[in-house]
C-alpha cells in the first residue's frame, strides 16, 4: 500500500485495525454506489478516520445470462462495483485524501471488500 508505513501495511494485511467506518455498496447502482462512496469518504476524512471498509461484494459467479462457454467482454465475473470503485478512489478529487487502498483481511470481506486508509486531516 503506497504512503502507509510498513508496520501499518502489515497491521492491515492481517486484519488487526478495527476500521472507523464501514459502507456496504451491496445493490447499489453505479451512480448511487458512486455518489455514496465519494460522501461517506468526505465525511470520514472530515471527522479524523484513518482506516474505512468498503464492501464491494464479489460479484456473481453465475453465468444465467449467456450462452453456455460465451463470456461478455463487458461483464466482468468479478462484479462492476468490485472493479470500478479502486479506479473512483484514484480520481483526482479523492485521490487527495486516500493515502492507499488494500484487500481487506478475511475477517473484514476478503476480496470482496477494501480498506481505504485515509490522510490525517490538516489542522486550520
Amino acid at each position: 500500500m503506497h504512503g502507509v508505513d510498513g508496520g501499518t501495511a502489515e497491521r492491515l494485511r492481517r486484519g488487526r485495525i478495527v476500521p472507523d467506518a464501514v459502507l456496504d455498496l451491496h445493490g447499489m447502482t453505479q451512480d448511487r454506489a458512486y455518489a455514496s462512496l465519494l460522501s461517506f469518504i468526505r465525511r470520514h476524512h472530515g471527522e479524523g478516520a484513518r482506516c474505512l471498509l468498503v464492501i464491494t461484494g464479489k460479484g456473481s459467479t453465475k453465468r444465467e445470462d449467456s450462452a453456455p462457454g460465451f463470456v461478455m467482454p463487458e461483464r466482468s465475473r468479478a462484479g462492476i462495483l468490485r472493479t470500478l470503485v479502486p479506479h473512483w478512489l484514484n480520481q483526482s478529487d479523492v485521490r487527495s485524501m486516500v493515502v492507499g487502498v488494500q484487500s481487506a483481511h478475511q475477517r473484514h470481506g476478503g476480496s470482496g471488500a477494501l480498506y481505504v486508509y485515509l490522510r490525517r486531516k490538516r489542522a486550520r
